[in-house]
């Protein structure tokens, strides 16, 4: 199966995928298929969220007083914070 994307579309699918440890080919049929993405913790599912917070960040400093935030943006940060509120300290 094969789908054409925009450039911007990539991109936010890239980082669902790196936020939640699946395949890409996992995380998306799951979607597809209407059923819960449960990510575990593990170290590339933090080094994940380390880099997309990191990469959050520094568009928030380059659009600075938030006039310029767009919706791809608030998408990541929606799902980094999701994730995060779903993490259980063991």
């Amino acid at each position: 199966m094969a789908f054409r994307v925009s450039p911007e579309e990539d991109e936010q699918i890239e980082a669902a995928v790196r936020l939640s440890g699946l395949t890409k080919q996992d995380y998306i049929t799951r979607r597809l298929l209407c059923r819960d993405v449960v990510v575990q913790g593990n170290p590339k599912v933090y080094k994940a969220l380390r880099d997309q917070l990191a990469a959050v960040l520094d568009e928030l400093r380059r659009v600075g007083d938030g006039a310029g935030v767009d919706d791809e943006l608030l998408d990541t940060i929606q799902m980094i914070a999701a994730i995060m509120g779903g993490m259980k300290e063991d």
